[in-house]
């Protein structure tokens, strides 16, 4: 009878007893789905972010559907800012992803001085899993 009291006890504030849920969570993977150069970089406000640039910063990615020269256009932001767009030859898969509302993460893969704008800066797109 004291067996059956003792379990019942235990079980029962056990039952009570939650982990916390960063000990549950698996933290998330992240794919490299591609890596290009950032397209219109000198016509938007790169030029006067460059200072503050560095390889790792992270970026957002902004979905412009209604871009009149580009119905797949994807904006890449810095500190809340366009500094320009991923490529049109590259942005078919990143335009999908975004709009099925797929977590993607980007950053700066690099950054090169150079009087071309194609190398400037190149963009590490990530789905995040």
């Amino acid at each position: 009878m004291i067996r059956r009291s003792f379990l019942r006890m235990f079980l029962g504030a056990a039952a009570h007893t939650a982990l916390p849920t960063a000990a549950i969570a698996a933290p998330a993977r992240r794919i490299l789905l591609q890596t290009s150069p950032l397209a219109g970089f000198q016509y938007h406000d790169g030029q006067a972010l460059w200072p503050l640039l560095r390889t790792g910063s992270p970026l957002q990615l902004s979905r412009e559907a209604d871009n009149r020269h580009d119905p797949r256009a994807v904006a890449v932001l810095f500190m809340g800012r366009r500094i320009g767009y991923i490529p049109r030859i590259e942005n078919t898969a990143i335009s999908q992803l975004l709009d099925r509302g797929e977590k993607l993460s980007a950053s700066v893969a690099t950054l090169e001085e150079s009087r071309n704008p194609w190398r400037r800066v190149s963009v590490a797109v990530e789905l995040v899993a």
